[in-house]
């Protein structure tokens, strides 16, 4: 029998950037856990980024999981400098898995919400029932951020070989 792998998921953002860990194998889950990195808006571009670089990497040396799987950068056009910030955060996050050697995934959010829920057009409550469902919990996952971290990390579980 294969042993359980751990995975961990994150929803990148600059303000709020959410992480879930699963750990399991394929749709049997054996332990999750989530949470936000939060940044202040008061802050500069470079500490705010300093923070979510060193927040990620002290979780990944706690949790030591074996993939990392984050949503893909996409843009919005009425917000266009929101996904330059969103490309930078995605980069520090990346840098933070390189560095503890995690092999990373980037996803589609309509691909995660497909895969969860069947409906790539999912709403945010959706997936997160969808997520509660497949870790059989019986109580809301609050903020968003950490259930779609959550979503990011099932998938990927979900789909390691």
């Amino acid at each position: 029998m294969k042993p359980p792998i751990k995975v961990i998921g994150i929803d990148p953002g600059l303000a709020h950037t959410g992480f879930g860990i699963v750990e399991g194998i394929g749709s049997r889950i054996g332990g999750y856990t989530f949470g936000t990195i939060r940044t202040p808006k008061a802050e500069a571009l470079a500490i705010r980024l300093d923070h979510i670089f060193s927040k990620l990497g002290s979780i990944l040396h706690v949790e030591k999981p074996d993939l990392m799987v984050l949503e893909d950068i996409f843009s919005l056009r009425q917000y266009p400098k929101a996904s330059i910030a969103l490309g930078k955060v995605c980069g520090v996050i990346l840098l933070a898995g390189a560095q503890c050697g995690l092999e990373a995934i980037e996803l589609p959010a309509k691909e995660v919400k497909r895969t969860l829920s069947g409906n790539g057009n999912a709403t945010k409550t959706q997936v997160e029932k969808a997520v509660r469902h497949f870790l059989k919990r019986k109580t809301a996952i609050s903020p968003s951020h950490a259930s779609d971290a959550l979503a990011l990390a099932l998938v990927g579980l979900f789909r390691h070989p």
